[in-house]
């Protein structure tokens, strides 16, 4: 079996790996995400997420496997990450509200035992349902939009008002298992070794 570290603390994250039959260990990677965004300045969501990506997965140090993941929704052209206050959130919907966002997640792999990385980033476009201003507020007041990118999830009260998506529904989770797969396939493990 290949020992799988996940440097996060996503429940949604731990919980799709572990819904995946993926034996796994979990820590926190520490990394000040705002403070190296505003140092690095990437130019793109793409950049963004595989950077903080990367950043999580090096920050942590594991004789197995390490994997960092970072997701960002980019919507009008803006870069968003966790919107963290009720009335960041609340702004968010009310300009989210009935149209269509990209949703990017970066990942990063590292064999800890050969230093060997390799990086992918996937996107989903995510189209919402147009909410009303109370449907907003009662959503916000579940604090569940506060840390999760975006300010939504699709596997939690979020998920009905996410009226469809183009491409991986677990990249909009924020891991997507077949970036995974490919990861652990092209560091030279098998992907299946991970299952329990």
């Amino acid at each position: 079996m290949t020992k799988l570290l996940l440097a996060s603390t996503s429940p949604a994250r731990k919980r799709l790996l572990t819904d995946a039959g993926i034996v796994f260990e979990t820590r926190s990677p520490g990394v000040d995400e705002d403070a190296l965004v505003a140092k690095q300045k990437p130019a793109t969501i793409q950049e963004m997420t595989q950077l903080l990506a990367k950043a999580k997965a090096e920050a942590v140090s594991f004789d197995g496997l390490v994997l960092g993941c970072d997701s960002a929704l980019l919507f009008d052209g803006e870069m968003l990450g966790k919107p963290h206050h009720p009335e960041v959130a609340i702004s968010r919907w009310q300009k989210m509200r009935g149209k269509t966002g990209l949703l990017c997640s970066g990942h990063w792999l590292i064999d800890g035992q050969t230093g060997n990385a390799s990086g992918k980033v996937t996107q989903t476009s995510v189209s919402f349902s147009n909410l009303s201003d109370e449907q907003i507020q009662k959503y916000v007041a579940t604090g569940e939009p506060l840390q999760v990118a975006g300010a939504f999830t699709i596997d939690g009260f979020g998920g009905a008002f996410v009226e469809r998506i183009e491409g991986d529904y677990h990249t909009v989770v924020g891991l997507s298992l077949v970036a995974l797969r490919e990861l652990v396939t092209d560091l030279g493990h098998d992907y299946q070794s991970l299952w329990r």
